[in-house]
């Protein structure tokens, strides 16, 4: 058998819903289980709110803001969220398929055991991101600065972080096909751990030289 030689690139393939109904929804407008869709939302603020099972598809929310909002088993299917704020993003067993995050700011987000598929992030400000036990399947990472990735347990296949910052990479366990390091700024990268198998370029090998030495447990006099 010939050996793979290259990276696949993530495959984005949202294009943004249109011909959308816009709501402006009120207090408690928004239940536990309910489904949103085909709605243009300037505002959507579940901040402090408990609503498992919400489910959101074919929608463009200007600003989502969910702070320690309860939002366990969380589906999010073919919609762009402009600007999503959120200290504490609590969205565990979650699901995302084709979605673009643009912009925005997390403090830690808490998603393990969810499931990614064709979403992007891009521009923002990713605090811790927990995604141990997580699958993603085409995710990019565009033009974003994140202090630390959780992928213990993971699966990751054709992910990409262009643009980006990462601090540290922590986790055992992962699988990993077709991650591109190639386009991310590595130089204070402080852990790689769980990223065996990750694509990097020449440039940075050399970079990174002493973080894998020491990981590997050489010592460079």
């Amino acid at each position: 058998m010939a050996r793979k030689t290259g990276v696949t690139a993530p495959r984005i393939t949202l294009t943004g819903p249109t011909d959308l109904e816009d709501w402006t929804p009120g207090p408690s407008d928004v239940l536990t289980g309910d489904r949103i869709e085909g709605k243009r939302i300037g505002v959507l603020d579940l901040s402090g709110e408990r609503l498992p099972d919400l489910e959101v598809e074919e929608c463009v929310i200007e600003t989502l803001r969910a702070g320690d909002a309860e939002l366990r088993g969380f589906r999010i299917r073919d919609s762009v969220v402009e600007v999503l704020d959120a200290p504490v993003l609590r969205a565990v067993s979650s699901s995302w398929r084709e979605v673009r995050i643009a912009g925005g700011r997390v403090g830690s987000a808490e998603l393990h055991d969810s499931s990614l598929a064709s979403v992007e992030f891009v521009g923002m400000k990713l605090g811790f991101v927990n995604l141990r036990a997580s699958t993603l399947t085409d995710v990019v990472f565009r033009d974003c600065v994140v202090d630390e990735i959780d992928i213990a347990d993971a699966r990751l296949l054709r992910v990409s972080f262009p643009g980006s910052t990462v601090r540290e990479f922590a986790g055992t366990n992962t699988r990993i096909e077709d991650v591109d390091l190639r386009g991310a700024d590595l130089d204070r990268l402080e852990r790689l751990d769980g990223m065996r198998g990750a694509t990097i370029g020449g440039e940075q090998l050399f970079t990174l030289a002493p973080l894998l030495a020491a990981q590997a447990g050489y010592r460079v006099e």
